[in-house]
């Protein structure tokens, strides 16, 4: 009898689902481009219930994370973040060393052992520099669709310095450099080298090891990869579920607590 677990991703930004069978093969695996205190979560999981043809009935375990875990009343068990994203990349990318994750309103940098094991992080949840939050905001000054913004940065020729570490001022720099009729371009490319600063700064403070994968929201934009790598002096993996990390992290963990419980029972 197949065994199926969910795990559900509650960010500042988006909701997440991952629905797993038997721990392994991904069923249901949904993105909801808003995250907690609406209605993400719940369309999140009737999305997720839709494509996989399951109910609620059918899930045997459900483990919350992200930043509205706690708000939601219908996990069997909250874990952090931190966790789940760590067990999700390790799952995609077995021989990572260092995640870097950057999601709507926080970035963290992770170091894992060779054997999977989380042995530091460093957070940074302050202040939205640095942050997808930092992207939209810069993106609509900009007048650009945020999914554009990694293509208008590739034509720069002169990536500009945005020097402001807070948002606030840092969108009046850019709306004084668009005062200056500074390219958008060379704009769009000194953006992503400040949410670069901000996150290479964390990584150093750890030691960046490889392999690097890189994940959450901001991975889907090429021109904060491409600067990444060139500043970390080495190549960054993004894999086609970046931001599903978290949610899968959690349904692997709450198949994992099944399992352990299965085999404890037959002794």
């Amino acid at each position: 009898m197949a065994m199926y677990t969910m795990g559900i991703d509650i960010g500042s930004a988006t909701s997440k689902v991952v629905i797993l069978k038997d721990g392994k093969d991904m069923v249901a695996k949904i993105v909801v481009p808003v995250g907690a205190g609406t209605s993400g979560p719940e369309r999140a999981l009737a999305e997720a219930f839709a494509v996989s043809g399951l109910s609620r009935d059918d899930i045997q375990r459900t483990i919350a994370t992200g930043y509205g875990r706690i708000m939601f009343k219908d996990a069997d068990k909250q874990v952090s973040e931190i966790t789940c994203h760590a067990r999700g990349v390790h799952h995609l990318f077995p021989d990572v060393r260092t995640i870097i994750d950057i999601g709507g309103q926080d970035a963290k940098v992770i170091k894992m052992s060779p054997q999977g094991i989380i042995t530091n992080f460093v957070m940074n949840d302050k202040c939205a520099a640095g942050t997808g939050r930092f992207l939209d905001v810069m993106a609509r000054v900009l007048e650009v669709d945020i999914d554009n913004l990694g293509d208008l940065s590739a034509q720069s020729e002169e990536a500009v310095t945005i020097s402001s570490t807070c948002t606030v001022f840092a969108e009046s720099e850019v709306i004084s450099q668009l005062a200056n009729n500074i390219k958008t371009a060379d704009i769009a490319a000194g953006v992503h080298e400040s949410v670069v600063r901000r996150v290479s700064g964390l990584a150093a403070r750890l030691g960046c090891e490889p392999r690097v994968v890189f994940t959450g929201g901001v991975a889907k934009n090429y021109g904060v990869v491409r600067t990444l790598e060139n500043s970390l002096k080495m190549p960054v993996s993004v894999s086609e579920d970046a931001q599903l990390t978290g949610a899968l992290g959690a349904a692997i963990l709450a198949y994992e607590e099944l399992f352990k419980e299965a085999t404890v029972s037959q002794i």
